[in-house]
């Protein structure tokens, strides 16, 4: 197909794939009429201030959210703040001495699993953590996802009097402030919702993404990479090849290439990471390889997966939480962009550290995850990335090192 016509056919079906269903205009209209049902607000704690942060993504949209976190301490260093998040992404904030606590709920909708819930059953879910959180007793809750109107919902039933979020159609009606929509980037979204709270001003540059690194965690890494032969001075540099959904992934072939390439240029050794069920793909992976690499895929959590890159000479991959975690130590990373946008999910780090590449095909970035079903021929964005650039990036981002 050509490209002009493939662009467009991709334009075509990303319109369609963000058209609001059938299904979601009658729970739109439900929403409604929920929000109009009073609540009477619950009884703040009166000897703390309690504020809930909502947050139910998976890695890296959580750790995106800690810069406002670290803000948000700053400027209530007395208050609790707790955390309500999913299971899956509970490790990832419990390190931060920030956050006081942190709660989870297997969010609708972002549990990975097949099992689909009844119609009824969020509702419920939704009227049962309410409840639980009415008992603690919040001033605050701030929605971090500007369309998570389930976790809106929730705060609302929980009778929190001050409920910050974004003004999305399904989420507005259950926030007492409602903040505009505005192509920024993710931690900016949840920065803007702490100044909405504590009325103060926060820049970029007063928002840097961190991360925690255990000893216990630094040990371990020590003692894996032992097994392998690999001792503490030598140099590694990590590739974690896979992502949440195959548009953003790039060829296997090419992280061969540049696994063996940049292995004889720094004389170093290449670690592969990932989760157990990406283990077949990197697999593949190293059996077109000439250099023996180093496997780690489904043996880390996020504290040693923290540990190992705060190691690397360099971390590279597709967009995905991993990155950001590697971005979040300081560590030079090159990130390739497909259908998410760079300009809201991008490596919140120095650009001369910090290499972002996409291509400049004309449906990019569609913002559409899940392309089942279609051919991957027709989505090429992460798969035109040449092995030259990522080549590049990689020593560029490098050279100061």
């Amino acid at each position: 197909m050509e490209r002009e016509l493939l662009v467009e056919r991709n334009r075509r079906m990303a319109a369609a794939f963000h058209t609001v269903p059938l299904k979601h205009r009658f729970r739109r209209v439900l929403l409604q009429t929920l929000a109009g049902v009073p609540f009477p607000p619950s009884r703040p704690n009166k000897e703390v201030e309690r504020i809930l942060i909502v947050r139910p993504d998976h890695l890296g949209d959580a750790l995106l959210t800690t810069p406002a976190i670290r803000a948000l301490r700053a400027a209530r260093p007395n208050a609790e703040i707790h955390a309500l998040v999913g299971a899956w992404s509970a490790g990832v904030l419990a390190p931060y001495p920030e956050i006081d606590l942190v709660l989870t709920l297997p969010f609708p909708g972002f549990a990975r699993t097949s099992i689909a819930a009844s119609a009824t059953e969020p509702y419920v879910q939704a009227w049962r953590a309410a409840g639980d959180l009415r008992r603690l007793g919040y001033r605050a809750a701030l929605i971090c996802r500007p369309d998570h109107w389930w976790g809106a919902l929730i705060a609302y039933w929980a009778g929190i009097p001050a409920r910050i979020g974004y003004a999305h159609v399904d989420t507005a009606p259950f926030l007492t402030d409602a903040l505009p929509i505005e192509p920024e980037h993710a931690v900016m979204q949840s920065a803007r919702l702490v100044e909405r709270l504590t009325n103060t001003a926060l820049k970029p540059e007063a928002l840097p993404l961190t991360f925690p690194v255990d000893a216990d965690d630094r040990a371990w890494v020590d003692g894996y990479l032992d097994e392998w032969g690999l001792n503490p001075r030598e140099r590694l540099f990590a590739i974690h090849p896979g992502s949440g959904a195959w548009v953003k992934q790039w060829d296997e072939s090419n992280w061969a290439f540049v696994a063996d390439t940049l292995a004889d240029e720094w004389d170093a050794t290449p670690v592969f990471t990932g989760s157990e069920s990406e283990l077949p793909m990197i697999q593949r992976i190293v059996t077109q390889m000439k250099r023996a690499p180093c496997i780690m895929a489904g043996d880390t959590r996020i504290g040693t997966l923290a540990a190992l890159y705060e190691r690397a000479h360099i971390v590279l991959g597709p967009d995905s939480g991993p990155l950001h975690l590697a971005v979040a130590l300081d560590v030079p990373t090159v990130t390739l962009y497909g259908a998410a946008d760079p300009v809201e999910f991008g490596s919140w780090g120095a650009r001369a550290r910090h290499a972002m590449l996409y291509t400049d095909i004309g449906c990019r970035p569609c913002r559409v995850l899940n392309w089942d079903g279609d051919d991957p021929k027709f989505h090429p964005c992460v798969r035109e990335i040449t092995l030259a650039r990522v080549l590049h990036a990689a020593r560029s981002v490098t050279s100061t090192l």
